[in-house]
């Protein structure tokens, strides 16, 4: 199971990556633009989605296009939660307690890559990771 230190750890060694608090939890930006987030149940989300942030750690990341998060939802549908809220889309939010730490650092990546702008991918693609 994946923790926000785990999270926290793979964002740190991103390009221009800087982790905030925000009024729904932490948030990790790059040059401004946020690419993820740790979950709130506000009362905009539909109500058994909001029960289960309400009670575990669910954390959203930006993901490249909707289909992106529609493969990602049809993929693991326990795991992978069909919506939060229209703000921010395209997005996918997810159980942290599904989520292994490989799995976790590839979603927190392309997340970040999908914000981030051309040189920080560079920059980030020239390191070999």
């Amino acid at each position: 199971m994946a923790t926000l230190h785990d999270l926290r750890r793979t964002a740190i060694g991103l390009p221009g990556s800087e982790e905030r608090t925000t009024t729904g939890g932490a948030a990790w930006f790059v040059r401004g633009k946020v690419y993820a987030w740790e979950c709130h149940p506000w009362p905009s989300i539909p109500t058994d989605i909001r029960e289960i942030i309400a009670t575990e750690l669910v954390v959203g990341v930006k993901v490249a296009d909707s289909l992106d998060a529609l493969a990602l939802v049809e993929m693991a549908p326990d795991v992978f939660l069909r919506t939060t809220t229209a703000w921010g889309e395209p997005k996918v939010a997810f159980r942290m307690a599904g989520i292994d730490d490989d799995h976790l650092a590839e979603l927190v990546t392309e997340a970040w890559r999908v914000q981030a702008p051309k040189y920080l991918r560079r920059e980030f693609d020239d390191l070999g990771r």
